[in-house]
């Protein structure tokens, strides 16, 4: 039988939180389009923590930090993920193209690209839009986006949790930069 002792976190070999401001990021902005649960927000902080994403953009009614349930999940990723907050979606997305960000939407539309068929340019930047726990991106928000994305899904439910659908994309964006 193999060894599988679990690491301290000692042993893991983390950067520390300067070493993590000061390393390259990868060319993917979250914007949380009115996420209503601080639990979700602190777990997208964490995973772009994770992933070493250059930004989240809080927007409309999604919290900001510091927050207690933000922290709870977020675990200090609020303090070395870079974020910004917008009042309005639109105006994060039409910023966020500004600076040369292509805007992709997650969320379940006709035309809409599944995940595993996106074709992930290494030259671009993306922003990746992720919506309200119940409503999803807004249309108005959608309708200013450069292509949708959709996770595909084989059981009864319609659709994931937003922290955990972030997780995923995240993720699989992650591996196209990172390798």
């Amino acid at each position: 039988m193999t060894n599988h002792t679990k690491l301290k976190v000692t042993e893991m070999g983390r950067m520390s939180v300067e070493a993590f401001r000061n390393s390259e990021k990868i060319p993917v902005a979250i914007v949380l389009d009115n996420v209503r649960s601080m639990y979700n927000v602190g777990s997208v902080f964490r995973t772009a923590d994770a992933f070493r994403l250059n930004q989240i953009c809080l927007c409309g009614i999604t919290s900001t930090p510091p927050h207690p349930e933000i922290h709870k999940t977020a675990l200090g990723a609020e303090d070395t993920v870079e974020w910004t907050y917008f009042k309005d979606t639109a105006d994060a997305v039409i910023e966020l193209r500004n600076q040369g960000y292509l805007i992709i939407a997650i969320e379940q539309v006709k035309n809409s690209i599944t995940l595993e068929d996106f074709n992930i340019d290494m030259n671009n930047k993306y922003a990746l839009v992720l919506g309200n726990e119940v409503k999803g991106v807004q249309q108005q928000v959608v309708d200013l986006c450069d292509d949708c994305i959709e996770i595909p899904q084989y059981g009864t439910k319609h659709s994931l949790n937003v922290s955990v659908t972030a997780g995923i994309v995240m993720h699989h964006f992650a591996l196209k930069f990172l390798r």
